[in-house]
């Protein structure tokens, strides 16, 4: 008798969306059978070690994990180079919509997968990419951002048909007053089911280990309160995605390992997080 796998696996997966061949960072939980999946996007450079050990980190609480792609397999870390595809990706929620449909797609299509439990998470521009696959009217079962307080056009939030979490530092200029109560009126006209969470003393990006280079004002790591922002997370998903185990419990939320001292990502960090 084969005995069935205790842990994890993960494998790169690749596929088009922008004009750009994507890769994207898989990860599946133990076992053999289909069960509820996140999709996970990045902050403006792109995708990191931090996204894929979410991705894992997630995959050990039993689900199906993709940490997608946002610039065909290169981590933008010069703050020029990122702003110059950013910014122009962020005024063009079809462009948005096309990435994240892409990184479905391929959800969906991965049998460990059940494509109709499916939730979607993500940093910055990773976060802004699933709000617009909510208010393209996508069915997911739970959105949730980190620094990603990104309004749509005119009425289309009303597309939205689940839970909407967002995370924002109270010192965030990039993400400051203004655009949390444009946010917050946005959801409220559109009757969606939102929960808006301020940390304060938090700046931008908070979320993320500390780097060992020059980042922009305004950007900086709260440990305290990157580990809350990834409870609520989980929370979030234990409430409207549940793994169940074959005995019908609900296995109890565990937050991501942390990164070991002295290591850095593959992308040398964060940029001016867009």
């Amino acid at each position: 008798m084969t005995s069935r796998p205790t842990t994890i696996s993960t494998r790169t997966v690749t596929y088009p969306a922008d004009g750009l061949t994507m890769t994207g960072h898989l990860a599946l939980p133990a076992g053999a059978g289909r069960g509820p999946a996140v999709l996970i996007g990045p902050e403006g450079v792109g995708l990191g070690d931090v996204e894929r050990r979410r991705a894992e980190a997630l995959a050990e609480l039993g689900y199906v994990a993709l940490a997608f792609d946002l610039h065909g397999g290169r981590y933008l870390a010069e703050p020029e180079e990122m702003l110059a595809r950013c910014l122009p990706l962020l005024a063009d929620p079809d462009r948005m919509r096309d990435i994240g449909h892409a990184a479905l797609d391929v959800l969906r299509a991965e049998p460990r997968a059940d494509p109709e439990r499916i939730a979607a998470i993500g940093y910055g521009t990773g976060g802004a990419v699933a709000l617009e696959l909510g208010r393209d009217g996508v069915d997911l079962r739970a959105i949730g951002t980190v620094n990603a307080l990104t309004t749509g056009r005119p009425g289309e939030a009303a597309r939205i048909r689940c839970p909407v979490w967002a995370g924002v530092g109270s010192e965030d200029p990039i993400m400051p007053p203004e655009q949390r109560v444009a946010f917050a009126e946005e959801m409220r006209a559109a009757g969606v089911d939102w929960r808006l969470v301020v940390y304060g003393g938090a700046l931008h990006a908070f979320h993320h280990p500390p780097v060992d280079h020059a980042t922009p004002p305004g950007v900086g790591h709260h440990p305290r309160h990157a580990e809350r922002a990834w409870r609520d997370i989980v929370a979030l998903l234990a409430e409207c995605l549940p793994v169940t185990d074959r005995t019908g419990r609900l296995p109890g939320p565990t937050p991501p390992p942390p990164p070991a001292p002295g290591t850095r990502d593959v992308g040398p960090g964060l940029g001016p997080w867009s």
